[in-house]
Parts: C-alpha cells; sequence; structure tokens
C-alpha cells in the first residue's frame, strides 16, 4: 500500500489526520510444495519443486476510504482497486496509572487487510489464488501521549497472519503523521510524538555538531584564560633569579 503525495484525508466524520501515509503490503506464497514424484526413476524418493511468489502492493490515489470515530476507539478503512484490497486499521485510547499519576496514550491496536490474489494487476498465476485475510495479534504500534500527534519518517514493518498458513504478509509504513483522536481543528495536526527512530537519527545528526561547538568554546576560554594569565604575569615585579643582585634591593 502506497499513499504518494502530501496529502490530508479527513473522512466520514472520522476525524482521523493522515499526511503521507506511505504504506505497503507484501505477500509471501512459501513453501508451496507440489509433489512430482513421477519424475522420479526410483520409487523410493520424491522430487518436490518449492514455488515462492512475492507481491508489493501499493495502496492508489483515489482509494475509497472510511472510518468512525469514538472517544476511546478510532476506526479507518481504505478499499482500493474494486475492493480487491481492503486495509482496516483500529486505534484506541487507553489511561494508565503512573507514578506521575494517570496519563493516556493511544495506539494502533489492530491492522486487518484483506486481499485477492486472483487480482492480476500485482499477482500473475497466484498459487491457491483467492481472497485471503491477513490480520495482527495482539498489536501495540504507533503509541502517542493522548493529544498529539504520530510522526515518524523511518520505516516500520508490522508482521501480519494471513488465513493461508502457507502465506506471509508484511506491512511496511514509512513517512507517517497521523492523529485520531483529540482533534482541535479540522485538517490541522497537534504538537508531534516522534518515533524513537526518528529521535535517535536526529539525535546522531545534531550530536557532532553540539560537540564542535563544545569543543570551539572550550578552546576560546583556553585562549581567554591564556591571555589573561599572560598579562598578569607580565604586569609583575621580576625577582631576580640571581641571587649577587639582591644587595641592589632595599
Amino acid at each position: 500500500m502506497d499513499l504518494r503525495g502530501r496529502a490530508v484525508l479527513g473522512v466520514n466524520r472520522l476525524r482521523v489526520l493522515l499526511m503521507l501515509f506511505h504504506t505497503m503490503a507484501r505477500i509471501m506464497a512459501e513453501q508451496e510444495v507440489e509433489n512430482l514424484s513421477g519424475l522420479s526413476t526410483n520409487p523410493e524418493k520424491d522430487i518436490f519443486v518449492l514455488i515462492t511468489e512475492q507481491a508489493d502492493i501499493s495502496l492508489t490515489r483515489g482509494a475509497e476510504v472510511k472510518g468512525h470515530c469514538g472517544h476511546n476507539e478510532s476506526e479507518l478503512q481504505v478499499f482500493w482497486v474494486d475492493r480487491a484490497y481492503a486495509l482496516k486499521m483500529l486505534f484506541v485510547k487507553e489511561s494508565h496509572n503512573t507514578s506521575k499519576g494517570p496519563e493516556a496514550t493511544w495506539r494502533l491496536s489492530k491492522v486487518q487487510f484483506v486481499y485477492d490474489s486472483s487480482e492480476k494487476t500485482h499477482f500473475k498465476d497466484a498459487v491457491s489464488a483467492g481472497k485471503h485475510t491477513a490480520n495482527s495479534h495482539h498489536l501495540s504500534a504507533l503509541v502517542t501521549p493522548a493529544g498529539k500527534s504520530y510522526e515518524c519518517q523511518a520505516q516500520q514493518t508490522i508482521s501480519l497472519a494471513s488465513s493461508d498458513p502457507q502465506k506471509t504478509v508484511t506491512m511496511i509504513l514509512s513517512a507517517v503523521h497521523i492523529q485520531p483522536f483529540d482533534i482541535i481543528s479540522d485538517f490541522v495536526f497537534s504538537e508531534e510524538h516522534k518515533c524513537p527512530v526518528d529521535e535517535r537519527e536526529q539525535l546522531e545528526e545534531t550530536l557532532p555538531l553540539i560537540l564542535g561547538l563544545i569543543l570551539g568554546l572550550v578552546i576560546v576560554v583556553t585562549l581567554v584564560i591564556y591571555h589573561l594569565h599572560h598579562k598578569m604575569t607580565a604586569n609583575q615585579v621580576q625577582i631576580p633569579r640571581d641571587r649577587s643582585q639582591y644587595k641592589h634591593m632595599g
């Protein structure tokens, strides 16, 4: 699923803001095995052929978007290619007791992806062609403090379990900006909550600059101290090191 372009969607009174939501579902049929025993001249040995297929499914523009919202639950639904593909995402808001008192957060709690492997755009002669459903299990993703939007440029992956046990489905997210609760104004995001990967990358980018500034400051301070020390010692009376010169003093 791949939604290109920076667009904000507000759909069906589901006040979910979604900006540049780039996601892709990768479906792999693994270990589809066909017994070709008839090709073996040895009756005690079977010949098996391992068939592996992979499809990258992009979310196209013009997809049908629906959903509903509630105080503690919001759901986003996206359909495309004549509903051959359907993505449903459930968000929940929860309260937790912490040492600082009760705190509320929201998260992505469930993902369901329905795909039709008989659809010819992304699948070519798929094994076990037909509609399949992939679901997440005990998902806790995009965790964000209540009242804030979630933003993450880095790539994230969510594994889904397919109804066909021989297939695996991976949803890939990148450049996500989303807020399903506490929208103050339509099409306006609240303060961003950065994902840990983005924060770490930002720190890695700024740390050399900070260290460079600190090093430069240390050098400047050292030079200033040296200059002041040199100036102060230059104005002091110099005591002769040669003891023979002491008789001329006093």
